[in-house]
């Protein structure tokens, strides 16, 4: 074992091998399949970075790419490589990574004092404070506030690395590799469409290499694996992993950065491809992203996303904490608190802000788990790690405290709509998803799947990236292949959900954790007259 905090059995990693890296001039043994972010979790760091303007301490909260906390910074000279997110970062022998926006250290930060006047650092500050005198902007506050923002520094050296480009043409482009993008990759490819298959991670599944789901009563990796080894059969299909698709242009054009050395001890011929697409369909099965709970103090380390928790449980073995407190908003998250105890780890309660959640709240208390319900996270307690919660209810109640080193939080799920707006599309508010949906798009070429489309039981999105694939298909004029028979999936009743935007507090709650924006902030914007959500987003940031 590596780590007090990593798990005897279970994960993805080699076990077999183990590596040291460096964070912050101190060693921590990791093995090869760990990210960064899931090494240094296992042997139980918790402070990874500080934020933007407050300084105030931060650590995971997510598992992947829309990780807003844990970026370090890589390499030196010209080979410095600021705001790598450690969640993404594939560990290697010989990493050295450090932590950024801090002085002198990640536990003493200076500018932390900055927290004590965080009553006048509020929407608009800059623009309200430096107007005046006007001779001093460009003499004094502008050579200021530059030095004083950002998050890494520049390598201020020319980059040594080779870099090259690459255009592609293709019939089917599917971009995610999870269920839907599997699905709809397969019934693409068995119909003999070129078919590319563009994933961002190093490898395949997406949820299904995260959770514990069973397909055709087998784990639901065998069944990745299984899909995986078929398409690589195929002549017409391409995948390209390490690679993420970054822009949807005019005439189907997308661009997509592939990480061919990243990250590499040594320096290699070609470090990244750009890659010029041009597809005739394109299916967009790019998931979903977990919306965290903006209460008091919801950014202290040890608060994660709980799809997260479940993903370093169960792809790296690794326990976020010894004692969980589960809070939630809609059925999925009480997977977390399953995951936590089959694996001999500690749930202190599982907080539901719902006043019935149904058949899953029975199942918790059937294994002994104690559920509270209409109860929500009313403020994080701790500094640099996280000591306990202190429940409220939804009018403000205080209900108690409960102990704890891990608050997993989710609010719900909300499509990444990214690329599908870029070509065009406008997103439509769902009511029962509580998030915005894909809309109807000009460009027909362009299709959701999935969870990108607001679809988030497997089976829904097993079949609907299955019928995307068929469309694209014969909107090409060729012969669908034979339909085989789809994975079995156990059918699961959920519960509606319940969305709580705001929790009761007065506190500082933050909504965007990598900008330091708060929930009063947001509504301070609104008083002003920024109603609109882009002057919003811009006059908060």
């Amino acid at each position: 074992m590596t780590g007090p905090f990593r798990l005897d059995q279970g994960g993805a990693i080699d076990r077999a091998r183990e590596l040291t890296v460096s964070f912050d001039g101190r060693p921590y043994q990791g093995h090869p399949g760990d990210t960064l972010a899931s090494l240094l979790l296992a042997n139980g760091v918790r402070l990874l970075g500080r934020s933007f303007k407050y300084h105030r301490p931060r650590g995971v909260l997510s598992c992947g790419s829309e990780e807003p906390n844990a970026l370090v910074e890589l390499g030196k000279g010209a080979r410095r490589e600021p705001n790598t997110r450690a969640t993404t970062l594939e560990v290697f022998p010989g990493l050295v990574a450090r932590s950024q926006n801090r002085f002198p250290s990640l536990t003493w930060d200076w500018l932390a004092v900055n927290n004590l006047f965080q009553r006048f650092l509020v929407a608009g500050f800059y623009y309200k404070t430096f107007m005046w005198p006007p001779v001093l902007w460009e003499r004094l506050y502008e050579r200021q506030i530059r030095r004083a923002a950002g998050l890494g520094r520049a390598a201020g050296e020319g980059d040594p690395d080779g870099y090259e480009h690459r255009h592609g043409h293709f019939q089917v482009v599917v971009a995610g590799a999870g269920p839907a993008g599997l699905s709809a990759a397969l019934a693409a490819g068995r119909s003999g469409a070129r078919v590319l298959l563009v994933e961002e991670r190093p490898w395949l599944g997406g949820r299904l290499a995260l959770d514990r789901q069973t397909l055709d009563g087998g784990p639901g990796q065998a069944w990745v694996e299984q899909v995986r080894e078929e398409l690589v059969r195929r002549p017409n299909v391409r995948i390209l992993t390490r690679t993420t698709l970054t822009g949807v242009y005019d005439h189907r054009v997308l661009t997509a950065l592939e990480r061919l050395a990243d990250p590499l001890p040594e320096p290699a011929p070609v470090r990244q491809r750009l890659w010029v697409i041009r597809a005739h369909r394109v299916i967009l099965a790019v998931g979903a992203l977990e919306r965290p709970l903006v209460f008091d103090d919801n950014d202290r380390p040890g608060v994660m996303l709980a799809g997260a928790v479940r993903a370093y449980l169960n792809r790296f073995a690794v326990a976020p904490g010894r004692r969980t407190v589960v809070a939630v908003t809609h059925d999925e998250g009480y997977a977390t608190a399953f995951d936590l105890q089959e694996r001999g780890l500690e749930v202190g309660a599982i907080l539901d802000s719902r006043s019935e959640p149904g058949e899953v709240a029975a199942e918790a208390r059937r294994r002994g788990l104690r559920v509270l319900t209409e109860a929500v996270p009313g403020r994080a307690r701790g500094g640099r790690v996280l000591k306990g919660v202190e429940v409220c209810n939804l009018d403000g109640g205080t209900l108690e405290r409960l102990a704890c080193d891990c608050l997993a939080v989710s609010g719900g799920w909300s499509p990444d709509l990214g690329l599908f707006s870029q070509s065009g599309a406008r997103p439509v508010w769902d009511k029962a998803l509580a998030a915005f949906g894909p809309g109807e798009g000009t460009d027909k070429a362009y299709r959701c799947a999935g969870a990108g489309a607001g679809t988030l039981d497997l089976a829904g999105c097993l079949e609907q990236g299955r019928m995307a694939g068929y469309e694209a298909v014969a909107a090409l004029g060729l012969t669908v292949a034979e339909d085989p028979q789809p994975p079995v999936v156990e059918a699961v009743a959920n519960s509606p959900i319940r969305p709580v935007w705001r929790c009761p507090g007065r506190g500082k709650a933050f909504v965007d954790f990598q900008n330091d924006v708060t929930a009063a902030d947001v509504e301070l914007a609104h008083r002003e007259g920024f109603v609109s959500v882009e002057h919003l987003k811009r006059y908060t940031t």
